[in-house]
């Protein structure tokens, strides 16, 4: 997966959140998109997941040599936040079959190696809406990396997780982020220590 962007700004009403964003994002490598709170990260990243369309310049998707239209691109995509809602009312193993219904698993995984992965065994049959927040964000986390897909995007991961709920997003991302696109949206370096490149929002915020 090869992400570019031309000249990408977006604004909110009048006022520019940011403006002349030129980056290219390849595949097999880890990048970190940087910021304060409320700097426009997420609006990025929303942006370069193509559920967002910029207010001027270009992004082109291409997989394997050849462009993807934007309504494809989700397609292409795995992606975890804290704000992406779970279905509440379903139990682990029912949203595990919901989730897999659209995507497909990493080569060698399926339901019980994901429950096995979270360590939620003896909470495989509780509704999502009785998990804790963390453990919330860790079955959005495991959901992400285990599905099948050549671009990660993952905002403020370990939001809500405690330190060895970090130690474990650590440890996912050794194991499933190689060989794809992955972009972090943090302010936390703990986050994206691992990524390769940096792409600081504020140098494009309209002086």
């Amino acid at each position: 997966m090869e992400i570019s962007l031309q000249n990408i700004g977006r604004r909110f009403n009048r006022d520019w959140i940011f403006k002349g964003v030129d980056y290219q994002f390849e595949q097999g490598n880890s990048y970190a998109v940087l910021g304060p709170n409320g700097s426009g990260k997420s609006t990025l990243v929303q942006i370069i997941a193509a559920s967002l369309s910029p207010s001027e310049g270009t992004i082109t998707h291409q997989y394997k040599g050849k462009k993807v239209e934007a309504e494809e691109v989700f397609r292409l995509l795995s992606f975890a936040s804290p704000y992406l809602e779970l279905l509440e009312d379903f139990s682990l193993s029912e949203l595990i079959d919901f989730h897999f219904g659209f995507k497909q698993f990493v080569p060698g995984f399926d339901k019980h190696q994901v429950i096995e992965l979270l360590g939620f065994q003896n909470y495989r049959n509780r509704l999502i809406k009785n998990y804790s927040s963390g453990m919330k964000q860790r079955v959005k986390l495991a959901l992400a990396v285990c599905s099948d897909a050549p671009l990660l995007l993952l905002d403020e991961p370990t939001a809500n997780l405690d330190h060895q709920g970090v130690d474990w997003y650590l440890s996912l991302i050794e194991r499933f982020a190689a060989n794809r696109l992955t972009i972090i949206c943090s302010n936390q370096e703990h986050e994206y220590s691992f990524c390769k490149q940096q792409l600081n929002i504020v140098d494009y915020k309209r002086v």
